[in-house]
């Protein structure tokens, strides 16, 4: 957690689907909103009333600005050699780094690699005297059947991400200890992105990293709800099954991405409306 509450003109994030926003609400734009918009909405209006008092007394320092430079499905080695170097030249005042877990997805990742990978990139970045955000995965054995097999990688990662936050200018978002991420209400149909709910907690966490206020506790479970009858759950585990793990399985087998030839969103360090 850092210790003053420094205040940002400026946002770059960083990643994979998670961070592109992937199943939240759509854009007028034909984009997911994502968390990272979210935070850079709520930034952006601190920013501007920030100006507003200063323009009493002095100039504006200009409009708050952002940048989204990731893209779904890549892995963190396409993160490194692709986004590293451009947002590191962009210069923002914050900087969200998120990736790695697609590499954790594969059979034999070598998580070694993975680790170097993504402590370049954190150290570069807060390089440029950027404020730089991790995250830590959530749990996937505690509501995804099979995913144990991911546990050894994600846990070794999580102490590994935990030890780059205790860099001065580097704050970690912890996940995997926030069982609200248990319930399935906070995530999409496809089970490995957030719904809607989902990216309004994560929006919320990273605030609450960077020193601001909680609106609401983002870690407290949803209100309790009936669980879905067996044959229900029978009916979306098969259409889970043909709609998604299907495809996903298909692309591997065959070497391709969701995210292959596709530019990432906001791609210039813009004012932010």
């Amino acid at each position: 957690m850092p210790t003053t509450h420094r205040s940002y003109a400026s946002y770059v994030a960083v990643g994979d689907s998670f961070t592109e926003g992937m199943c939240d609400e759509l854009l007028p734009d034909g984009h997911y909103r994502g968390w990272a918009d979210r935070v850079a909405s709520a930034l952006a209006a601190e920013h501007a009333q920030r100006v507003g008092r200063e323009e009493r007394v002095g100039p504006a320092d200009g409009a708050f600005r952002y940048a989204n430079l990731a893209v779904r499905g890549k892995l963190i080695g396409q993160i490194h050699d692709e986004q590293l170097a451009p947002a590191a030249a962009m210069g923002a005042d914050l900087v969200t780094l998120a990736g790695g877990f697609n590499d954790v997805l594969r059979p034999g990742c070598d998580i070694a690699r993975v680790e170097r990978l993504l402590g370049r990139c954190a150290t570069g970045l807060r390089a440029t005297g950027a404020t730089v955000v991790l995250f830590t995965s959530t749990d996937p054995t505690r509501r995804l059947a099979g995913s144990a097999r991911l546990l050894p990688a994600i846990l070794r990662m999580k102490a590994f991400v935990q030890e780059l936050g205790q860099q001065d200018g580097i704050t970690v978002v912890d996940l995997f200890s926030a069982p609200c991420f248990d319930d399935r209400r906070l995530w999409a149909e496809d089970r490995l992105h957030l719904s809607p709910e989902g990216h309004r907690r994560v929006a919320e966490g990273v605030l609450e990293a960077l020193g601001r206020p909680a609106a609401f506790d983002w870690r407290a479970p949803m209100p309790a709800a009936t669980p879905p009858g067996r044959a229900e759950k029978l009916r979306s585990d098969a259409r889970w099954l043909r709609t998604h793990l299907g495809p996903w399985i298909g692309r591997r087998l065959t070497g391709r991405s969701s995210g292959d030839g596709r530019p990432p969103k906001r791609p210039e360090l813009l004012p932010y409306r």
